[in-house]
């Protein structure tokens, strides 16, 4: 059988091992050791544990108090019985009795063992809920240890004592995933378990795009912008509704990063998951208008109290508004948190609406037309560069420029000139083309069905 030398050495292993104190291991063993008493001599048993790690020695002395009769023998010991050891014990003195760390037993050793595993893992228990009860919605990384039964279980990178699952559910399942390979999801919640907590992980949540775009953007690390609100289908489209805390840093722009490079990362990690990037407005009108791009809306009318929008497209805007299946304008509608109806010009006329089409220019201010050059669909990065050069950096400093004043750019030729021109009057033949809206990823839109 071990002796306390053994025990020691193991203890220090344990410690390496679990991350934890030597000192802590240490209260850890006395409690073991108190358990061992206990069972052995009984619940109410007196004792001190006195562990010596520099010379690997364990002192343990039982205290009985010295009574005339001994109703409690765990803790109470005769006069006669003590005077047999020493004539000066009196009633009421307290007698130390050495035990030898082997006077254990084979059981009583094991309970030791038991009790100091029992307090690891609720320290380890203890440990994630401290470390991981405030990170709801972080991206967290590891590797895939197992797959049983369609569930994924993780062994994280920077708390490997941590349960941590992708349930079915939480999967997306246009991906393959094998074990030993690197994952990275976001974590959606803690549940409690009787093995303690776990930790549930998703890539199928709205709440992943979010935490890609966290790490990809800085200002959304620094509280600048703000993501407001999110609707995904997941393998297939998100939306993303941003907001700036600083009028002069553009949310969308911010968002997708020179050349569209932090958009594509997240898409890339989304396996070419198609994402579409709005402005979010208070307004629910506006908002929705901004929510059923890349769709250009003629008008929208709300009905507050049933959080209802009516939106009217152009015949050429409706299969492009709808989206496949019915997935763009439903999506919108996640998005905004109102139903939306969609009519073409042409059903809503037909349907009697007396409600003007046309929509008033935008207020001065609007941010509809402050849009960043290298977030303008077409516009080639060395086009953007000359501009950029002349003192041009958004959609609307060369809103009002001519032919003419494009040409006298170092590096513009009349044919880029002309496609410049051709840019504008795209973008500006709506109010709702200038809003500052952004997509990357995925397929052309299909139509498929109307209505949320």
């Amino acid at each position: 059988m071990a002796g306390s030398t053994e025990i020691l050495s193991a203890l220090r292993d344990l410690a390496s091992m679990k991350q934890i104190e030597r000192s802590e291991l240490i209260e850890l063993l006395r409690d073991g050791i108190l358990a061992a008493l206990a069972k052995k001599h009984g619940l109410t048993v007196q004792a001190e544990v006195d562990v010596d790690e520099g010379r690997g020695e364990i002192r343990i002395v039982l205290l009985k108090n010295v009574v005339e009769v001994v109703e409690d023998p765990a803790s109470q010991i005769s006069l006669e019985e003590a005077r047999y050891e020493d004539e000066d014990y009196e009633v009421g003195d307290v007698m130390e009795i050495p035990v030898e760390f082997a006077d254990f037993g084979r059981s009583a050793v094991q309970a030791a063992k038991q009790r100091i595993v029992q307090r690891v893992r609720e320290g380890e228990r203890t440990k994630i809920r401290d470390e991981f009860s405030g990170r709801v919605g972080d991206l967290l990384s590891g590797e895939i240890q197992q797959i049983e039964r369609g569930k994924i279980v993780v062994m994280l990178n920077k708390f490997r004592e941590a349960e941590a699952v992708i349930p079915y559910r939480e999967q997306n399942h246009r991906e393959s995933y094998k074990q030993g390979e690197p994952v990275r999801a976001v974590l959606k919640k803690i549940e409690e378990t009787p093995k303690g907590p776990r930790l549930v992980l998703s890539r199928a949540d709205a709440l992943f795009v979010k935490a890609l775009f966290r790490l990809e953007v800085p200002e959304l690390q620094q509280g600048i912008v703000e993501i407001r609100a999110a609707a995904r289908e997941v393998g297939s489209r998100t939306k993303i509704a941003v907001f700036s805390r600083d009028e002069a840093i553009d949310p969308v722009g911010a968002c997708v990063g020179m050349k569209g490079a932090r958009v594509q990362a997240v898409v890339q990690e989304l396996g070419g998951e198609r994402i579409d990037i709005v402005p979010w407005s208070a307004d629910p009108e506006r908002f929705a208008r901004l929510a059923l791009a890349p769709a250009k809306v003629a008008r929208v009318f709300s009905d507050p109290p049933t959080k209802t929008i009516k939106a009217i497209v152009d015949e050429d805007q409706l299969s492009l508004a709808i989206g496949r299946n019915g997935q763009n304008v439903r999506l919108a509608s996640e998005l905004t948190e109102w139903k939306i109806d969609l009519y073409s010009s042409r059903e809503w006329l037909e349907r009697g609406g007396d409600i003007p089409l046309f929509q008033p220019l935008p207020e001065e201010g609007d941010e509809a037309a402050d849009v960043k050059l290298d977030a303008i669909e077409g516009l080639p990065p060395a086009t953007v560069a000359v501009l950029e050069a002349g003192g041009y950096r958004t959609l609307d400093d060369i809103i009002d420029l001519e032919r003419e004043d494009f040409l006298r750019l170092p590096g513009i030729a009349p044919e880029e000139a002309e496609r410049i021109m051709k840019l504008i009057d795209e973008l500006t033949e709506d109010g709702a083309d200038a809003s500052g809206v952004a997509s990357a990823g995925g397929e052309a839109e299909e139509s498929g069905g109307q209505g949320a």
